[in-house]
């Protein structure tokens, strides 16, 4: 199983890796919550590795991505815009194949904003399935945790379609947090 695949995050529940809390309902909304640590490291290095292209076309890469581009440029405040677009396989519910096709296109933005007065980094960030009523919305934050960083993505999960949106809005939600935990092991295991 691929990393970052449905079948993969499948596998890492069995493992005891999924944290129930990662995502639930709202008020209504699907949300994601979920924190990582990266041993040993700052902020900075977190940055410096999540903001780098080469990483994140490595990352793409060892998820299965058929196709992808990254594209990493300086914005306004000091901070980075990272832009991936990949192909990955449709690796969900057939329910949800059956609209997808057996690949989706995903198009996700991080606009990174420089260090604030504690040294801590913020982005707000947008996964979009191209061609899809699919989306996340949120914001992921880097600080400090004593001799550690701490990574933490928080955001909504909408998908527009009626009567069965709310029925596919976990699984997208699944497949965005599987891909995330490959892409932490892998910054991980560079950073280590």
């Amino acid at each position: 199983m691929a990393p970052g695949t449905w079948g993969h995050f499948r596998a890492l529940q069995g493992r005891r890796i999924c944290d129930s809390n990662s995502f639930r309902w709202h008020d209504g909304a699907m949300k994601i919550n979920e924190t990582f640590s990266y041993d040993g490291a700052t902020v900075e290095s977190v940055y410096a590795i999540i903001t780098d292209q080469a990483f994140r076309a490595e990352a793409c890469a060892e998820q299965g991505a058929s196709d992808y581009s990254v594209t990493v440029e300086p914005n306004t405040g000091g901070g980075k815009t990272v832009t991936v677009i990949r192909i990955m396989p449709a690796d969900m519910p057939d329910f949800i194949k059956k609209l997808t096709g057996d690949t989706v296109k995903v198009k996700q933005t991080e606009e990174w904003a420089g260090p604030d007065a504690g040294g801590h980094r913020n982005a707000n960030v947008k996964v979009k399935i191209i061609g899809q009523p699919a989306e996340m919305n949120g914001t992921a934050v880097i600080v400090n945790a004593g001799d550690n960083a701490s990574f933490t993505l928080d955001g909504e999960v909408k998908v527009s379609i009626p009567f069965i949106g709310k029925k596919i809005e976990p699984e997208v939600a699944k497949a965005i947090l599987g891909s995330l935990r490959a892409e932490v092991a892998l910054g991980t295991k560079k950073l280590s």
